[in-house]
């Protein structure tokens, strides 16, 4: 009984005439609601909300949030989204009135503190990627994607070669990059994976025709694999006259050690709330800046922030623009708390981070390989792939199974099945901010874990037992998700 009450909806609580305060009874005339709204904003029927006590919302949405797993808590190994603790100096500094005050229709010369910031910061992060400059204004990676897919647009258009329209992806690309290269209006072919886990070469060159776009990728790849034939495949696309495109997803694993820019990128999108640290679980808040080089500069989105002497200002006199890709100028807050991450760290700072990052998934990849089969058994750089299909095929335990138990543990899973190259994928990416100790413990689980598929996969089958959600339909969820409660 006392469990089935903490875990009842609000509107399981609610108790008719039950309320957490009153109001006092007018000392004016009452008016009629109509008399104050246009009759066509007004509710037809009375809204159907909970009526509880203080104490029930208060006690109702703590306990809801003591339920929450965040990387504040524990070990939060999601690869391919970099999942680092947060410095509680980055949310002081976002919180300054001088910045949570700000309104973006102020004028100008009242605003000279954010634009200063952001103007650094698109600085900064053209010397940590090698562009020229860049927007701050996309909202997440997905839609960094989508605006560097725009750069394209506008770049063969300008040009006059409307002819390209195809767009390379890996196979074992990010879900986006697909997606943002198709809802941009390109043609989207898939380029295989060579023995080593790498963009194959001779593949690549089959699609190297007139109406090649340009080429997506992720390097460190999404088996956090370097790409080594990078330069060859940068020259063979360039000379075919498209475009190179790198995907931020991993620039953790190279900040200060390789740039996209010397690589041979034209446009590099950058996850400000993954790799300069926002906390961004649960789909949000999150800020895809997009750095370009010269060759594309004259086609970015207006307004891009500009200097004038000691003055700062937005420029909106960008002939070629794209327009706007966002309403006003960026998730500020992101930005502020990116600003203050990359000044603690500085130069040697953000390479350090990058260089433990790498320490810290090689330890991992090491030590558990003998229990986990490793598909590419190579130096990794930020996160690396095992595979439960060998435990899937001896004791019927897969991947699903894995990550469920870590659960159970006090863990956040993996992600699981993904890159699609890999059966019964799992990726771990451990960061740079987690501690010998926490890696060792997290080695110690996947070994119980490990141990617990051989001698009683039955038991692992059942997990999590402790968790408020135990397992769900997962199909079910995904196609016919019960979002909100309604009343029987």
């Amino acid at each position: 009984m006392s469990t089935q009450l903490k875990n009842k909806l609000i509107f399981e609580r609610s108790r008719e005439g039950r309320r957490g305060f009153r109001v006092p009874e007018l000392d004016v005339p009452a008016r009629k609601p109509e008399e104050m709204v246009d009759k066509k904003y007004l509710r037809v029927n009375e809204t159907a909300l909970p009526e509880v006590s203080e104490v029930d919302v208060i006690r109702h949405y703590t306990r809801l949030s003591q339920k929450n797993y965040c990387v504040d808590l524990g070990f939060y190994p999601l690869g391919s989204c970099t999942m680092k603790y947060n410095p509680k100096i980055n949310e002081v500094t976002a919180g300054l009135a001088g910045f949570a005050g700000l309104h973006p229709l102020q004028p100008q010369k009242t605003t000279q503190g954010i634009l200063e910031l952001m103007y650094d910061l698109t600085e900064r992060l053209c010397e940590v990627t090698g562009m020229s400059w860049g927007t701050l204004q996309p909202f997440a990676g997905a839609h960094g994607e989508f605006t560097g897919m725009k750069f394209f647009k506008s770049y063969f258009k300008k040009r006059g070669d409307t002819g390209r329209t195809k767009v390379l992806v890996p196979d074992a690309a990010h879900g986006t990059n697909p997606a943002s290269a198709h809802i941009s209006g390109f043609d989207v072919v898939e380029v295989k994976s060579n023995e080593k886990g790498m963009v194959s070469v001779e593949d690549l060159k089959q699609h190297l025709d007139e109406n090649l776009a340009g080429i997506m990728l992720t390097n460190p790849n999404t088996l956090g694999l370097y790409e080594e034939d990078i330069a060859e495949i940068a020259e063979l696309v360039h000379d075919a006259g498209g475009l190179l495109y790198y995907d931020g997803a991993n620039l953790n694993a190279v900040m200060g050690k390789s740039r996209p820019g010397d690589m041979g990128f034209d446009v590099v999108h950058l996850n400000l709330h993954k790799t300069f640290s926002t906390p961004h679980g649960g789909g949000g808040p999150g800020s895809g800046a997009v750095m370009v080089n010269k060759k594309l500069e004259p086609f970015l989105p207006a307004p891009t922030v500009r200097k004038r002497g000691s003055e700062y200002y937005l420029d909106h006199d960008i002939p070629d623009t794209m327009g706007r890709i966002s309403g006003f100028y960026g998730n500020i807050a992101v930005l502020v708390r990116a600003y203050t991450y990359i000044l603690t760290m500085g130069h040697d700072g953000l390479k350090r981070a990058s260089e433990l990052a790498v320490l810290n998934a090689n330890y991992l990849k090491e030590k558990l390989k003998g229990r986990y089969f490793l598909p590419y058994d190579r130096v990794c750089k930020h996160e690396f792939v095992l595979s439960a299909q060998k435990m899937k095929d001896a004791n019927g335990v897969n991947g699903t199974d894995v990550a469920k138990a870590l659960l159970e543990f006090g863990i956040h899973a993996p992600t699981v099945y993904f890159p699609l190259i890999v059966h019964e994928a799992m990726m771990f990416e451990p960061t740079e901010t987690e501690s010998r100790e926490s890696l060792d413990n997290f080695i110690e689980v996947m070994h119980e874990i490990a141990d617990l598929a051989e001698k009683d996969p039955d038991k692992l089958h059942a997990m999590p037992t402790s968790t408020p959600v135990r397992r769900v339909d997962q199909v079910q969820a995904a196609k016919h998700p019960v979002l909100r409660w309604q009343p029987e």
